[in-house]
């Protein structure tokens, strides 16, 4: 492998950091560049997943990831307004076994603090806000709005949604709002479990919206997740003040196990942000550039694979640079075309359980609800939002894939 190798990272996030771990891992030289003027990730929780946890083992974070991590028993699926069960898919008993890793809730925070715990002071730069993008047949340069600007072999855009260095290589198209919107909030816990919030994932399905809570931070913490449909454009920011008082408007007559839970939020400290996408790109490099996480495929949470799909990106892009050396355009095709089919497929999907969650009519209801009984009977490994396909994929294999894919191309 060349170990002159010089990578730009464009945003510290969680797929920026996972990306800086994984070059820092095979000894490739980097810098990262952060807008921000430390490291820090608004406080949220976030389900890291069997695929997502592969990929965290294999950057070292296995102890670490059991300290600040809430393994859930199950994946249960709730009516809304009765609290009938809809499905219940085992987790901390079956995770390891069917799919190789375990099902972690975290702290995104906390999570952010393992992926940076390591990075060289000197390899990041903070209050460092990307303006523009420029590339050459053999290398490219970010300019900055400070004036300064910084050539690398590759610059990668981990600038999220609203990514400059996206909209340098393709134009700025805007992300589109979904007619969703969400409220997050933490509850503090100071005895696990609380009488009605159970040591699961729990999905709360109602008409036009649905709620997902679980613990997270050892079970010291509820972590609140609350969709719902909107004809009203919403601010896409996770710092917009809401209140408890607008919350617990938005979901009159739900059980009282919800309204409970949402009594105790900390108003001053319960957010709201619209959920925006962007259509699946059909390409997302040029020679000397390259986009991860959500600035290549935002993706609406109800899969909850979007962190995990920036992790998976940031290691896959470190595996191929490593495996093919000095020649960057090879690598960014090997990362290509083992990570743009698959989140072009979450994406889609993602969408469409934004659908199946919120259904209103009667027959609908019951159709699904019957679907989720039929399949759980059939396997009860099944998740019933139907996520195994996602589950089961193994980024930390990918090295295996990319010469096959290559001698295909």
């Amino acid at each position: 492998m060349n170990h002159k190798l010089r990578v730009g990272i464009i945003g510290g996030g969680i797929g920026g950091a996972a990306l800086a771990r994984a070059l820092q891992q095979q000894g490739i030289d980097f810098h990262l560049f952060e807008r921000a003027p430390a490291f820090g990730e608004v406080g949220a929780g976030v389900q890291m997943t069997p695929n997502a946890v592969k990929v965290l083992k294999a950057l070292g974070l296995t102890e670490p990831l059991k300290q600040v991590g809430f393994l859930p028993e199950a994946m249960v699926g709730l009516n809304w307004e009765s609290g009938n069960e809809l499905f219940r898919t085992p987790l901390k008993s079956t995770c390891p076994e069917v799919y190789g890793a375990e099902f972690y809730h975290v702290h995104r925070a906390d999570l952010h603090s393992l992926l940076t715990s390591d990075i060289p002071a000197e390899k990041v730069t903070f209050n460092a806000q990307c303006t523009a993008v420029q590339h050459s047949p053999l290398s490219a340069t970010a300019f900055f709005a400070d004036g300064t600007s910084f050539e690398a072999d590759l610059i990668v855009g981990a600038d999220g949604i609203h990514s400059a260095v996206r909209s340098a290589l393709w134009g700025d198209e805007k992300p589109q709002f979904t007619g969703h919107m969400c409220w997050r909030a933490l509850v503090s816990v100071a005895e696990h479990p609380l009488p009605f919030v159970g040591p699961y994932a729990a999905f709360w399905m109602g008409p036009s919206a649905h709620v997902v809570t679980y613990y997270v931070k050892g079970g010291k913490a509820v972590n609140i997740v609350a969709v719902t449909e909107t004809a009203e454009w919403v601010k896409e920011s996770w710092t917009e003040a809401s209140s408890t008082d607008e919350l617990l408007n938005a979901y009159q007559g739900w059980h009282p196990d919800v309204i409970q839970l949402f009594e105790r939020t900390d108003p001053t400290q319960t957010f709201k942000w619209g959920l925006f996408d962007h259509d699946p790109m059909a390409q997302w490099s040029v020679p000397h550039v390259t986009l991860l996480g959500d600035a290549a495929h935002p993706m609406l949470p109800f899969l909850s694979q979007g962190a995990a799909m920036a992790i998976e990106d940031g290691y896959v892009l470190a595996q191929a640079l490593a495996h093919f050396g000095g020649d960057v355009p090879a690598a960014l095709a090997a990362y290509e075309a083992e990570r743009r089919p698959r989140t072009s497929q979450v994406q889609l999907q993602a969408r469409e359980r934004g659908r199946t969650y919120h259904l209103s009519s009667p027959e609908e209801l019951r159709q699904r609800d019957l679907a989720f009984q039929q399949e759980q009977a059939k396997n009860p490994n099944a998740v019933g939002i139907r996520a195994e396909w996602i589950y089961e994929y193994d980024a930390t294999r990918c090295r295996e894939r990319f010469d096959e894919t290559r001698a295909h191309a």
